[in-house]
C-alpha cells in the first residue's frame, strides 16, 4: 500500500529521498490553495486564504512514509489530508501534507534552508515569485 504525499520542502528532491533509502514514485508538480509557506528551522504550511503553495506529489510505500516522518527533525510533523491540483493535468488529487502543529512552528528564520529551498523550487520550474517568497522572513 502506498501513501500519496504533497511535498513542499527539501523532500521535493527525489534524489535526496533516494539517497536516504526511500523509493518515491513521482506523480507531478502541484499547487495547494489557501496555504502559505512558512520557514522556521524547516518549512511548514499554514492555512491562509488567498495564498497558494507549490510542491511535488509523490507516492511512497506506507512503511517508508512512516519511517521518513519518524526521523529526527521531522518527527513533529503531522499528516493532514488536502486536495491539490496537478499542474500538468489540472486534476484534483487527495494527498497527505505533513505540517507542524501551530504550537511547534516557533520563531526564527533558517536562511540557509530557505536559500536551498528557493534554488530547488527554481530547478523544478516553479514560479520565480514563489521562490522569492520563500526567501522573505
Amino acid at each position: 500500500m502506498t501513501r500519496t504525499i504533497f511535498f513542499y520542502g527539501l523532500f521535493m528532491d527525489v534524489k535526496l529521498l533516494q539517497d536516504m533509502g526511500f523509493d518515491p514514485e513521482v506523480v507531478g508538480p502541484a499547487e495547494l490553495q489557501d496555504y502559505r509557506i512558512r520557514i522556521g528551522n524547516k518549512a511548514t504550511l499554514v492555512a491562509d486564504a488567498g495564498f497558494c503553495s507549490y510542491g511535488i506529489v509523490m507516492r511512497l510505500p506506507e512503511d517508508q512514509a512512516a519511517a521518513l516522518y519518524a526521523a529526527p527533525g521531522v518527527a513533529d510533523y503531522v499528516p493532514e489530508e488536502v486536495d491539490v491540483v496537478l499542474l500538468t493535468t489540472c486534476d484534483v488529487l487527495k494527498a497527505w501534507c505533513y505540517n507542524l502543529p501551530p504550537d511547534k512552528v516557533g520563531g526564527g528564520f533558517n536562511a540557509e534552508y530557505a536559500e536551498k529551498l528557493s534554488r530547488l523550487l527554481l530547478d523544478l520550474g516553479f514560479p520565480s515569485g514563489y521562490a522569492r517568497e520563500v526567501l522573505s522572513d
